[in-house]
């Protein structure tokens, strides 16, 4: 992926990681279109940060197609999708209530993924230097015990994605996944950014200088994320996830 002269549409793009990539693509020299539900939230970024902007939400198949129109009409160089949207809910599966979080989850996490993918799909495939990035997470390959639907999600994303790769060879669109570790930003509901996990600014500024450094990148792995992504790889699953759900 080239990392300037792009217009790129991202979902979810209104805080945390989502946002901090379109400020730093922006700054790079990119037109940035983000997505989410809180129109007042999309005009403040608009006005404040040159933003383009679309209403999205990712768990409604119209919203989708809605955007879809929006985002081709008014954006036709989008060369880029950041399937960024996402959802992460801690579970008590002993407790029946869990099942709507689950299926929110689901939802948001996968279906949004699969969705929007399907829905700009062929017009990417028309233009120039196209390119698909999906954001799974370590979690998908080392799951944490509290958030068990979220990270069956992301391993699901990191499946999904494999597959598309491997159907769009060919065809002139590049296919990247994110793979983030534990970032310090409010993804996860009902508990604050813990200490130990890793600065937004450090996360944002690894990763973006991975997607210069690695223009044919399938994957982007900052260092910290590493411990989790490669722990089955490295034969080491069994310590690591004793290691990640010890607290």
């Amino acid at each position: 992926m080239k990392t300037t002269g792009n217009t790129i549409f991202l979902t979810g793009g209104t805080s945390g990681i989502g946002l901090g990539l379109a400020r730093r693509f922006r700054d790079l020299g990119n037109t940035v279109i983000i997505s989410g539900r809180r129109k007042d939230l999309l005009d403040r970024l608009a006005a404040e940060e040159g933003f383009g902007t679309v209403e999205l939400d990712v768990a409604d198949p119209a919203s989708i197609a809605s955007a879809y129109g929006t985002v081709t009409t008014r954006y036709p160089e989008t060369n880029v999708l950041i399937t960024m949207a996402g959802v992460m809910r801690g579970e008590n599966l002993r407790d029946p209530e869990h099942l709507a979080v689950a299926e929110q989850t689901i939802e948001i996490n996968l279906l949004g993924t699969i969705r929007t993918i399907t829905a700009f799909l062929p017009f990417l495939e028309q233009r120039p230097d196209a390119t698909i990035v999906t954001v799974s997470s370590g979690l998908a390959f080392t799951p944490l015990v509290l958030t068990p639907t979220y990270n069956a999600t992301k391993a699901a994303v990191h499946s999904y994605t494999e597959s598309l790769r491997a159907q769009l060879a060919g065809s002139g669109v590049q296919v990247i996944e994110l793979v983030p570790p534990a970032v310090q930003t409010n993804l996860f509901e009902g508990q604050d950014p813990d200490p130990t996990w890793m600065p937004l600014e450090e996360y944002l500024d690894e990763s973006v200088q991975l997607f210069a450094d690695q223009p044919e990148a399938r994957e982007i792995l900052v260092e910290r994320v590493k411990f989790l992504r490669n722990s089955e790889l490295e034969n080491r699953y069994d310590e690591t996830f004793a290691a990640l759900n010890s607290h």
